[in-house]
């Protein structure tokens, strides 16, 4: 079973949905003994990293995911849930789960190499580009287009736990992983 990880931010019910189309058995719980019993995790999330990590703490679910991690299950996260897998945000001067060492940061508002302003928040469908090979990304091409929405990106401290960049003004991590961790930037039910 799939533990849809539910900490009051965002998109459950279209992960819960997307798994279910592909014939994944999954749950949407913050359920700590479900958690701790789950084959796999997601961790989805839209919001404001200070926030997330208020209601994770709240219902102990920081602790259950740095566990989950530590005993090796598979964790995918997705958009938010990526951003707090690192050590601290910009957004909201967050103290993050810290699973992989690095820093959010946000997209500056100032102009880009071309000239033009960028706009934020990154919305809309976007290519990833692919930088270190990782099961997950297997036939993952440079033409295809995942959404994104998101005003922060993960800047992970070490350049090998970037599986893959997308270029919005800049390139940032759009992949980060580690160990039995993986998490995208975009969002992959989409």
């Amino acid at each position: 079973m799939i533990a849809i990880i539910d900490y009051d931010a965002g998109n459950l019910t279209s992960v819960d949905r997307a798994l279910k189309y592909i014939g994944a058995p999954c749950e949407v719980t913050r359920d700590l003994k479900k958690i701790g019993a789950a084959d796999r995790i997601v961790f989805p999330g839209v919001g404001a990293a200070g926030s997330a990590m208020e209601s994770l703490i709240r219902y102990g679910l920081d602790r259950a995911i740095r566990e989950a991690f530590a005993a090796g299950k598979p964790i995918l996260g997705i958009c938010l849930g990526t951003q707090v897998i690192l050590t601290e945000s910009e957004e909201n001067n967050a103290r993050c789960l810290d699973l992989i060492p690095g820093k959010v940061t946000a997209f500056s508002t100032a102009m880009t190499e071309k000239g033009l302003r960028l706009k934020v928040p990154h919305m809309g469908w976007n290519t990833v580009s692919v930088t270190r090979p990782h099961p997950v990304l297997t036939g993952i091409r440079d033409d295809l287009k995942f959404y994104f929405v998101h005003s922060f990106h993960p800047a992970p401290a070490d350049p090998a736990h970037v599986l893959a960049q997308t270029s919005y003004g800049v390139p940032f991590a759009s992949v980060i992983g580690h160990a039995n961790l993986v998490a995208t930037q975009f969002h992959p039910e989409k």
